[in-house]
């Protein structure tokens, strides 16, 4: 096993450029048992959606695969968290601060990152929470939308102790086929706490098994 993916990488995205922590999260990955399967694309800025969310070893698992990636990508946090000496340590991770209660939100914050830089990948937990709800916010598509970026779903697979690469698509006007489309994409994904996947992912499972049987 490769104590790092930074060949996945392509000349547009965006990169720490560090072949130091690109290692130690590999080595980290290694330790824990996990492995990244799939590829990335070559573009400038793209929303990252990873599902599904059940538990903060999630987070345990993504961050050493993002530094083995040496991949540079963002995530949106409130301001208050980058005051005094925190605030170089947050941009460093890849966090953006942003003013929720402003006019627009988060999503317009996230749209006008897209628009203020030339290169940006930002990633997004469209279920919002770990505890199994019962949709998906939908604010990541508008984001992708008004942003004509594309859009990469991420899946967390406990079942095989990998994270999946998805294929990137640019979002249309139709939501519904969108998120059919990532449905299908996590499907059968393995979460750490299956009693808190999320209804829609949910569902979409047993539409499955129900399909399976009647076969």
């Amino acid at each position: 096993m490769s104590l790092h993916y930074r060949h996945l990488l392509g000349r547009h995205t965006p990169a720490r450029a560090n072949r130091f922590t690109a290692a130690l999260g590999g080595l980290a990955l290694k330790i824990l048992g996990w492995r990244i399967i799939g590829t990335l694309p070559d573009t400038p800025k793209l929303l990252v959606v990873g599902a599904p969310h059940t538990s903060n070893y999630d987070g345990v698992v993504a961050l050493p695969a993002v530094l083995a990636l040496d991949l540079k990508v963002s995530l949106m946090a409130k301001h208050s968290l980058f005051r005094g000496p925190l605030g170089p340590v947050m941009r460093w991770f890849g966090l953006i601060p942003v003013e929720r209660h402003a006019a627009g939100g988060a999503v317009e914050a996230a749209i006008d990152q897209f628009a203020q830089h030339p290169q940006l990948w930002l990633g997004v937990a469209p279920e919002g929470t770990r505890s199994g709800v019962a949709q998906w916010k939908t604010g990541f598509h508008r984001i992708a939308l008004a942003a004509q970026v594309p859009i990469l779903p991420v899946a967390w697979d406990y079942a095989e102790k990998a994270i999946v690469l998805g294929e990137p698509f640019m979002p249309g006007t139709d939501l519904e086929a969108d998120l059919a489309r990532l449905y299908a994409f996590y499907r059968n994904k393995q979460p750490r706490r299956p009693e808190r996947l999320s209804a829609p992912l949910r569902q979409n499972n047993t539409a499955e098994a129900s399909d399976i049987t009647k076969q």
